[in-house]
């Protein structure tokens, strides 16, 4: 059961990497349960994934404050509506997918922005 764990920690790890380059992919929710996963499973990949330089704060500061760090929060917004218009305008042709874009691009946005603003950089 062990290596299944530390199989699916990994693999929620990379989905939530992607998430990061893919705004309607969600990063944090993918970190935290590799975290829980890790946590369950290898103590070494847990510290590794909390000491990770870039995802470990991130990790941490969400887990204590339920918050999002500023500039995260501006870059995934950014990337959210840019991709959302792209596909609004190029990509899709049936009124009935843009309406669906449309509002998939606001819940994400409005979910972001639910979480409050973390007070210090991470």
């Amino acid at each position: 059961m062990r290596y299944v764990l530390v199989f699916l920690g990994g693999l929620f790890l990379v989905l939530g990497i992607v998430g990061v380059f893919l705004p309607l992919l969600p990063t944090t929710p993918f970190l935290l349960l590799a975290a829980a996963l890790f946590f369950r499973s290898s103590s070494r990949a847990y510290r590794w994934l909390l000491g990770h330089r870039h995802l470990g704060p991130y990790i941490r500061n969400f887990r204590e404050s339920r918050s999002i760090p500023l500039r995260a929060k501006v870059v995934a917004i950014s990337l959210l509506w840019l991709t959302s218009l792209h596909c609004f305008f190029l990509v899709l042709d049936h009124w009935a997918l843009r309406g669906l874009m449309l509002v998939v691009a606001v819940g994400v946005t409005l979910y972001l922005l639910s979480f409050k603003t973390a007070s210090r950089r991470v």
